[in-house]
């Protein structure tokens, strides 16, 4: 059988070694005569695995000791909620950055519960840059600032962390996550779905600094308080037990590419590589100012719409698939985690100038 390269924005491409782990450990984990999927969550067998999944997380992100971490259910749309209910605190406003879709689903989920101030907005610009911070309009007493380093639809990125000082800074990071170094001591909390550079679908990931737990609004489900998760090892309930197991797989196999520094590297590579050849074409266009491109979701046009069909189904011939645009942007998107291997980025790349050259 010949693998795909699928260019999904999630659930996502998935390393190969892992899945063949996982194929060969799936009617016996380590000799237990169980599949992991069949383990009771608070067995001996699966704890091992839980505990040793949430140590190789932190080793690979450094994650400081004063951080709790989570596997959760829900999604990061989930979170969406679950952030004011918890980091309010008494407060009854927080600041919020909007630069596309996902921002703008956090925002209008956040004002259920409290006073949204957008400090800053990308929309009159269709999304293709971000205000400098310098013009932002921070409220010095909000609550926290959330943003979304990476806009997964439109392809926009931060190159920078906002500097809030004391504020608590929020980060919505499900296409970013683990796909080059990061400090986490800048951020509040962190988090992420796993379907794109974790695992598959399932499971969430919430990294919070412990000082921000314990003071949930009174309204809050049991469900949805982080300290409920934080105190119980994030096994109050049932967790996603096959995700968690297979993330923790992910997690050393991400090691052995040379960690976050050896998969920034790889990352930067393909991006660039992807971004080049769109650049050096009149037929391809990308919507983004340079500055703000995300290395992980590269949506682009076509000098005729026309012809989008006609590129669909030759990239798929040639076993590149799910390169369709979202539908609120339209044209191609190749979302491009950390899974995806070089050699499918040169396989688009060839096929890109290939169609070019027929149709430009």
């Amino acid at each position: 059988m010949t693998r795909k390269y699928n260019f999904s924005a999630g659930p996502a491409m998935l390393p190969q070694e892992v899945l063949e782990q996982a194929q060969a450990e799936m009617l016996d984990w380590n000799g237990s005569g169980m599949s992991v999927m069949e383990m009771s969550h608070r067995g001996k067998e699966y704890m091992s695995i839980a505990t040793e999944a949430e140590a190789d997380l932190r080793d690979v992100m450094s994650i400081p000791e004063n951080y709790k971490v989570l596997f959760l259910q829900g999604g990061a749309s989930s979170q969406f909620a679950a952030i004011p209910l918890n980091l309010l605190r008494g407060n009854d406003s927080a600041d919020y950055v909007n630069t596309g879709a996902w921002s703008k689903k956090a925002i209008a989920e956040a004002n259920r519960y409290c006073s949204v101030n957008v400090v800053s907005s990308s929309e009159d610009n269709n999304f293709s840059s971000i205000l400098p911070f310098e013009g932002w309009d921070i409220n010095p007493d909000s609550a926290y600032l959330h943003y979304t380093p990476n806009e997964t639809i439109g392809g926009l990125e931060f190159p920078w962390i906002p500097e809030v000082g004391d504020t608590p800074l929020i980060a919505d990071m499900s296409s970013t996550i683990l796909s080059r170094p990061l400090d986490v001591s800048k951020f509040g909390m962190i988090y992420a779905g796993a379907q794109k550079n974790i695992g598959p679908a399932g499971l969430t990931i919430v990294i919070i600094r412990e000082d921000l737990l314990g003071d949930a609004m009174d309204i809050c489900p049991a469900m949805m308080n982080y300290e409920t998760h934080a105190k119980a090892g994030s096994m109050y309930n049932t967790p996603s037990t096959y995700a968690w197991y297979f993330s923790g797989l992910v997690f050393k196999w991400i090691k052995k590419q040379g960690g976050l520094e050896g998969m920034g590297e790889i990352n930067k590579r393909k991006a660039d590589r992807l971004y080049a050849a769109i650049d050096d074409s009149d037929f391809y266009k990308n919507p983004v100012e340079k500055e703000f491109r995300s290395w992980m979701n590269v949506p682009f046009t076509l000098a005729n719409s026309d012809l989008d069909e006609s590129f669909l189904e030759q990239a798929a011939a040639r076993g590149l698939v799910t390169l369709k645009g979202h539908r609120s942007v339209g044209g191609m998107r190749a979302s491009i985690y950390n899974a995806m291997p070089e050699a499918g980025i040169d396989a688009l790349i060839e096929m890109m100038q290939d169609f070019e050259k027929q149709y430009g």
